[in-house]
């Protein structure tokens, strides 16, 4: 199976679990839902989510264990998607080939949305009974994840900064939530925490290789492929990989990463196939 495939197989499993978790909630405003909708079920990669079934798939041999946590884990980050377009925040218009959602829907729905989905993500893992999932997705998601990178991110624009303090900004922002997928995968099968390391290390390599390559999507991509915007990382002057080392010394940081996520899997051997593929795919992707 090719990458492509892959994550299409992962997505449609995922995809029909989204549209019936919002089914669910009978009682939400249309005009609120609509908004929940357009954002969450508005295309994009889910490769979150395909990483959390595939990594229970890996541990026990079926993926649907994972089912709440990979709806959980898109929620949350199609939530954190609205509110990084917004205004306050890194002010983009597109998203996913398509207006953002503010653009769409004003400033307050786009942020009751992105709330509502954070919540429901929460609610919709609950149902899986198990606390370790809960707070292993909260932990990632909140003031010392994924919310402290973005206002890390925020504060570092414009302002010297070094390489040590770029890896902990996109190490909460992006990889905190990467991370987090595969552990929840590994949870939702049945892991113990001391099961746990190989998927951390390699989640947590895995979202450095995502955002060095998203650092330099934003200089060379092309928008129509990426369907967002691209040069914001310079006009608002964010703290980037090429910005700090120079484009060459960035690739060579992309390729030490994808090298070191591949060998943190290596206890798996032949059985952990798709992930070296995923590896790759995501060092040379163009979207």
């Amino acid at each position: 199976m090719s990458v492509s495939e892959f994550l299409h197989d992962k997505s449609q499993q995922v995809e029909a679990a989204l549209e019936a978790a919002l089914n669910e909630c009978d009682k939400v405003p249309s005009a609120l839902m609509e908004a929940m909708r357009y954002s969450l079920l508005g295309g994009g990669k889910r490769l979150r989510p395909a990483l959390a079934l595939s990594a229970c798939e890996l541990v026990c041999g079926d993926a649907c264990p994972a089912i709440p946590a990979a709806c959980a884990l898109e929620m949350v980050h199609c939530y954190s998607l609205i509110h990084d377009d917004l205004p306050a925040m890194d002010d983009d218009d597109m998203r996913r080939g398509k207006a953002s959602s503010h653009k769409r829907f004003g400033e307050a729905t786009a942020i009751l949305a992105g709330d509502a989905l954070l919540t429901l993500a929460f609610e919709v893992l609950a149902q899986s009974g198990d606390i370790r999932q809960i707070l292993t997705l909260a932990k990632a998601a909140g003031p010392e994840g994924m919310v402290c990178g973005q206002i890390l991110d925020m504060h570092a624009e414009g302002r010297p900064h070094s390489f040590e303090s770029l890896c902990h900004i996109h190490a909460c922002k992006t990889g905190a939530l990467i991370r987090a997928s595969l552990e929840l995968g590994a949870l939702a099968a049945g892991a113990q925490y001391d099961q746990l390391p190989p998927f951390t290390r390699f989640g947590e390599h895995l979202g450095l290789l995502f955002q060095i390559t998203d650092d330099i999507l934003d200089v060379e991509g092309d928008a129509e492929l990426l369907g967002k915007s691209i040069g914001k990382d310079a006009q608002n002057e964010k703290a980037t990989y090429p910005q700090l080392l120079g484009m060459k010394e960035a690739r060579r940081l992309a390729e030490d990463a994808a090298d070191q996520a591949r060998e943190a899997l290596a206890p798996f051997g032949e059985r952990a196939r798709i992930f070296h593929q995923l590896v790759l795919y995501i060092l040379h992707r163009n979207h």
